[in-house]
């Protein structure tokens, strides 16, 4: 059956030069013909059938030459048979790769890849065309210099009023310059990430030392080396990070933090601690104060608390509604809780320090005799600065 879109004779089956020159030499619009089986047609000769193409088809009718409209675009533009067979590129992919015209036709275009991306390419494309999804990725294309440059590929079908697609229309836009961008700032950054953690190495070993020679505050300078440890490992998870350098899929999230900074207390597999509640995502600026409240509660826990025992426990959830979030901290099973301490430690203030200055929140401490209860509550725009800001303008 042919479509509305199949104005003109069918394109014989050749090379791309074939229907380039069809394309230059008719007018598009509602004299563009689409035909499921072939090419583009332009030629306009047929118009009987120009007056049965739909209407919104008719509506191109003042537009251009196609060609001349895609020779000028900044992107190289191809287009495809159903099938997915390529017959049709502008100029820009010429002047783009150096390749004689037609030479790209059919499944030619695949080796202009470079041929680590060529399986990857032809792969994604052949998903597109069994689903008719839009086609997307991004791979390196040879130039007429020899360079393999990156690219970004897109496509989309184009159906006809059943539904069925009779042709796709994609582009390639080089994006090279973009890409090496963004590696070099990826380098730069793991450069000082790398930096930042030999500073916090340094700072633990001077702190180590001192206490070597001043034992009376051997005590102190095993916790603020730990401290120091804590702020390291929320650094490393925090920081940008590259899809390959992202310790573990998706973003930085408060669970996934609570994790990391808990590593050297207890194995996570041993049911000791649960983390459960709606996970809420966090930035590099709440990530600091989360690991030192976090670190602190451990650490307290093991010395007087749940984890100081062999069948004590500890539950971590978080939740948040409207603007406010909150992490609750319960331990169970660990010695008897008789009261609030006396004295306030430093341990104490810090987490102060942390919830009300750098999160803006409060914490509370609740000292039931089954075990301790900490209460931690911030606003949800504490947690994620840059995308808060973002929602705030409208962006």
């Amino acid at each position: 059956m042919t479509s509305s879109y199949d104005v003109g004779s069918p394109t014989p089956t050749g090379t791309g030069a074939d229907v380039s020159e069809t394309l230059k030499n008719g007018a598009v619009a509602s004299d563009v013909g689409i035909d499921k089986d072939v090419g583009i047609d332009t030629s306009g000769e047929k118009s009987g059938n120009r007056a049965a193409a739909s209407p919104a088809h008719s509506t191109h009718a003042a537009m251009p030459d196609f060609a001349a409209i895609a020779d000028v675009m900044p992107q190289m533009v191809w287009s495809t048979r159903p099938n997915g067979f390529h017959d049709y590129y502008n100029a820009g992919w010429y002047d783009f790769t150096g390749v004689p015209a037609g030479s790209t036709d059919g499944e030619g275009w695949n080796g202009m890849f470079h041929p680590d991306d060529q399986a990857r390419a032809w792969q994604r494309w052949s998903e597109s065309l069994a689903t008719g999804t839009p086609y997307e990725i991004e791979y390196r294309l040879r130039h007429h210099s020899g360079e393999y440059r990156w690219v970004l590929g897109r496509a989309r079908a184009v159906r006809d009023e059943h539904g069925q697609i009779v042709r796709w229309f994609g582009t390639c836009t080089d994006i090279h310059d973009t890409k090496k961008a963004a590696e070099y700032v990826e380098l730069l950054s793991q450069e000082l990430s790398h930096r930042i953690k030999n500073i916090f190495a340094i700072v633990q070993s001077l702190v180590g030392l001192s206490g070597r020679r001043a034992p009376e505050s051997a005590a102190f300078a095993r916790d603020l080396q730990a401290r120091i440890g804590a702020l390291g490992r929320a650094h490393d998870l925090a920081r940008p990070h590259s899809d390959q350098s992202r310790p573990h899929h998706g973003g930085v999230t408060l669970h996934s933090l609570a994790r990391e900074i808990l590593k050297p207390y207890i194995a996570m597999d041993d049911g000791r601690i649960s983390i459960s509640g709606e996970d809420v995502a966090v930035d590099d600026a709440a990530a600091t104060p989360f690991a030192l409240l976090l670190h602190e509660l451990a650490t307290n826990a093991k010395k007087y608390g749940a984890l100081s025992t062999e069948t004590g426990s500890v539950d971590i959830t978080s939740s948040c509604e409207g603007d406010e979030c909150q992490l609750i901290w319960t331990e169970r099973g660990g010695p008897q809780v008789v009261g609030a301490p006396e004295a306030t430690g430093f341990g104490t203030k810090l987490m102060l320090a942390s919830s009300q200055s750098h999160l803006n929140g409060k914490i509370a401490w609740a000292w039931q005799g089954e075990g301790l209860v900490v209460t931690v509550t911030c606003p949800r725009s504490s947690l994620l600065r840059a995308a808060c800001r973002a929602e705030a303008s409208g962006a």
